[in-house]
């Protein structure tokens, strides 16, 4: 068994939980007092029946003239008792449903809602799939318990404490019975119920992890045909869905036990209630029941039918909670998922500082930066960019070129220094305003499956189609939209729509149209054909102008312009200048680049022996 399945809730969290989500209901007092009324009245409905019947066998064991107004009366009474019993139901059901409903939707509405604010850290350090989990899976089991339980809950109560005081209001002697033997029922439910919410908290946890190994393996198929790891593949899944059956079977076995158990022992109450109650009628005398010293009123059949009917009525809502245990306990497990993610603290967003005109000047000061302690990557990086600078960033796979960009976009806070825009302290810009003022093109496309006009205007939803259009033009992706069936109007649907070029070009279309004071392009080429990029390049030409711009690159020969190249290696800039400079120096930048143009010769020349 894996670690995971061994690890346990945490102790109170099942209670926190439940108050978190009780809290969550305070903006439906309405709902809450609808089901409570009619919980009364359905309870009290049902209540009427039992009394009538022991009414009639009284009577049918007495004066025969009255047998026949008994039953009629029985039967008119009963059925209209049903009747209100049913209509009170169905209102309570209603309040129910729209107040579990309300409730999950507005969980489900702050959940999503914290995920746009989380620092980006969180979302790299979480599976996808775990995520999404949580956000769909795990709110709509809490929709499910909430449902089965909380009806059942109310006139399950209500059904408790009526009962009570009518046993004790006819006897109560053999109310002091029930009551005395009832901790017995309520010590088995909970002894179980205990073990099954560690259960279902460990089991959504597998869920989790089960969720993100298949999205993984669908969103890389063709990596995973590729390198022939489809039995790894099915080997790691069969791994994780053996854990869930076992800890999925340990919670159903537990939960199984609930009801039976319970059962059980409220069956050893209705005979205890039974047997004295029958010695009770037996003993009576004249209508009243001596025992001892004692005198109590008469007891008779009539009267052991109602106790038999109430006895069973108060412990059958003791066997409705346990029926809904699992539920309730997966709902529990499932909300404490949820609210993990809800209590992520959010990105610090403020800041008092605004830039009327942005030049582009960047400065770097002393910045220390690494995503573990064990593993320093940035520290103490100082870098001077001058505004409507040409910057290209260069060095070895892994050197920290794309964690600058994360850090100039402040996806990542700095250990220590700090980056300033002209002159201006980038923690003191509020952030919406602060990213607002760089356009990026990644390696990685994200595409939304809207329209094409829709995803190119993401970063200027205002904008009119004339411009869109001219956006596409420039980025040399006008001709194939409009070979589209629909042109700019057609829907993107996943990856399969438009190729990975054609992603590219529209996202680099998208940051042309958002038309922002600087620009951040990381490998934005990298899926283009070389005809196609040598126009880009012209088109980058032109946005670049007067801007500053942040360019990320393996091939030095598109970085020969740069007005400053920056060289990293091992987080560290190890060199800085343009490329005649660096060049000059004969140092790291000159021999990366020997060995591309080396590299390229051998490339276009025939085989070498």
């Amino acid at each position: 068994m894996s670690k995971t399945m061994k690890k346990r809730a945490p102790k109170g969290a099942k209670k926190g939980t439940a108050r978190r989500l009780l809290a969550c209901v305070r903006p439906y007092k309405g709902y809450v007092a609808g089901a409570f009324v009619c919980s009364i009245l359905y309870v009290a409905f049902t209540l009427i029946g039992p009394v009538l019947y022991g009414f009639a066998i009284d009577d049918m064991l007495g004066e025969g003239q009255v047998l026949f107004r008994s039953v009629f009366w029985m039967t008119g009474g009963f059925a209209l008792s049903v009747l209100l019993a049913a209509l009170s139901q169905k209102i309570l059901n209603n309040c129910v449903n729209a107040l579990c409903y309300k409730l999950v939707r507005d969980v489900r509405r702050r959940a999503f809602a914290r995920l746009t604010e989380v620092p980006v850290p969180y979302v790299d350090a979480h599976p996808q799939g775990d995520v999404m989990t949580r956000i769909v899976n795990d709110i709509d089991t809490v929709s499910d318990g909430l449902l089965q339980g909380v009806a059942q809950l109310f006139t399950g109560l209500m059904t408790i404490l009526a009962t009570l005081v009518v046993m004790f209001v006819i006897n109560y002697l053999i109310a002091l019975v029930v009551v005395v033997l009832t901790p017995l029922s309520l010590f088995v439910a909970a002894f179980i119920t205990k073990r099954t919410y560690r259960s279902f908290a460990v089991q959504a946890r597998v869920q989790g992890r089960l969720t993100a190994h298949a999205k993984e393996m669908l969103a890389g198929q063709k990596t995973v045909l590729l390198f022939g790891r489809e039995e790894e593949s099915c080997r790691r899944f069969e791994a994780i869905d053996a854990d869930l059956y076992k800890i999925g079977w340990r919670a159903q076995f537990y939960s199984a036990l609930t009801n039976p158990s319970t059962r059980v022992v409220n069956a050893i109450i209705t005979a205890f209630v039974g047997v004295l109650g029958a010695l009770f009628c037996i003993w009576s005398d004249g209508g009243v029941l001596h025992l001892g010293t004692l005198s109590l009123g008469g007891f008779t059949v009539g009267m052991l039918s109602v106790f038999l009917s109430y006895a069973n009525q108060y412990t059958k809502p003791f066997n409705e909670v346990s029926n809904v245990v699992t539920q309730l306990q997966n709902a529990l497990a499932s909300a404490a998922r949820v609210f993990e993610v809800i209590d992520q603290p959010a990105e610090e967003r403020g800041g008092s500082a605004h830039l009327a005109k942005v030049r582009g000047e960047v400065r770097i000061e002393d910045a220390s930066f690494s995503y573990s302690k064990e593993r320093p990557l940035i520290e103490h990086l100082n870098v001077q960019v001058a505004a409507g600078s040409k910057v290209a960033i260069v060095g070895p796979t892994g050197c920290g070129k794309t964690t600058l960009i994360n850090l100039l976009m402040r996806f990542y806070d700095l250990d220590g220094g700090n980056i300033y825009i002209d002159g201006v302290n980038a923690k003191d810009i509020p952030l919406d305003e602060y990213r607002k003022l760089f356009g990026m093109v990644l390696q990685e496309s994200f595409l939304c499956n809207e329209t094409v006009a829709w995803n190119i205007a993401y970063g200027n939803e205002h904008a009119p189609r004339e411009q869109v259009e001219a956006a596409a033009k420039a980025a040399y992706c006008d001709y194939f939209i409009r070979n589209m069936e629909e042109g700019y109007d057609t829907a993107l649907s996943g990856n399969s729509s438009v190729s990975q070029g054609e992603r590219q070009l529209l996202c680099i279309a998208r940051v042309m149209l958002a038309d922002p004071p600087m620009l951040i392009l990381d490998e934005a080429t990298s899926n283009i054909d070389t005809m196609t990029e040598m126009r880009i390049q012209k088109a980058f030409k032109k946005i670049m102008k007067g801007r500053t711009s942040f360019i990320v690159a393996h091939r030095l020969s598109t970085i020969l312009d740069a007005d400053l190249i920056l060289v990293m290696k091992d987080g560290a800039v190890i060199e800085q200048g343009t490329h005649a400079q660096l060049m000059e120096k004969r140092g790291f930048y000159c021999d990366l680049y020997n060995a591309q143009f080396a590299q390229g010769v051998r490339e276009e020349g025939a085989p070498q022996e």
